[in-house]
């Protein structure tokens, strides 16, 4: 049974922890989560493409909805602090499909992000993903819980036909989904420091960055950049499989490990 009471207090928790620097360490099964919370992180993020691989399927919403969000649950259930929740575009579901599928794993947050991809993994209409962005919320009012959005932008990974640059687009898009209902903005490959901080300056929400990626600096640079949540992505599961194959490899050789 859903504890809406608990969910809802975990929401406003995660939201607060944007009014500083939230980093978070991103979890790929309940596992790897709990070593984030005995780490003393004050909530978890799952990394979407971490969790696919672990189900054995690839990144880019090749994920059943009923897997995805199945090990989501088994994550919530191991640990006590908020969970928010890579969702990608949300495999298809409605908005409030995508509540209710939330709440009911445990999560009382989740990445949003605007490449579509039902129709080749392009980029979608702002004006569209701001539609979506405001039926969530609206959703989540109606279920008792403020789930917390972050609106992942995908004009540096996926830049749009027209001429407009792409940071100015990036900043166009930040602005209307946090008019839409956002909590925070996620850029996704903002290429270098200059560009962050334009992004900071331009949109008036928290910004997540992926820490060292892209041309992106490390934690303790974003912070002084203003950036409010810095998250990992799939690297840190990227890193346990690199180690997990060297020593499956060394086993291979017949030496120790």
């Amino acid at each position: 049974m859903v504890d809406i009471e608990r969910l809802a207090a975990h929401a406003e928790r995660l939201r607060a922890l944007h009014r500083d620097t939230l980093v978070l360490p991103n979890a790929w099964d309940a596992a790897s989560a709990r070593i984030v919370v005995e780490a003393g992180f004050p909530a978890v993020a799952t990394t979407s493409s971490g969790v696919a691989e672990a189900l054995g399927w690839a990144d880019g919403e090749a994920t059943p909805p009923d897997e995805m969000f199945g090990a989501i649950a088994r994550i919530a259930r191991t640990i006590d602090v908020p969970l928010t929740a890579d969702i990608e575009a949300g495999y298809g579901l409605g908005p409030e499909q995508v509540v209710q599928r939330l709440l009911g794993a445990g999560a009382i947050g989740c990445n949003l992000e605007d490449t579509d991809h039902q129709h080749g993994k392009t980029l979608r209409d702002a004006d569209r993903q701001a539609a979506t962005l405001r039926a969530v919320r609206q959703a989540a009012q109606t279920a008792g819980v403020n789930v917390v959005i972050n609106a992942r932008v995908d004009v540096f990974l996926r830049p749009p036909s027209s001429t407009v640059p792409l940071l100015e687009e990036a900043i166009r898009r930040g602005r209307l989904y946090l008019e839409a209902g956002a909590d925070c903005i996620f850029p996704l490959g903002a290429p270098d420091e200059p560009t962050i901080r334009a992004l900071v300056d331009g949109i008036p929400g928290p910004i997540n960055v992926i820490a060292a990626f892209r041309g992106a600096p490390g934690v303790r640079r974003l912070r002084e950049l203003g950036v409010r949540r810095v998250s990992f992505a799939g690297r840190l599961h990227h890193a346990a499989m690199a180690d997990h194959q060297r020593r499956v490899a060394a086993i291979a050789r017949d030496e120790d490990v």
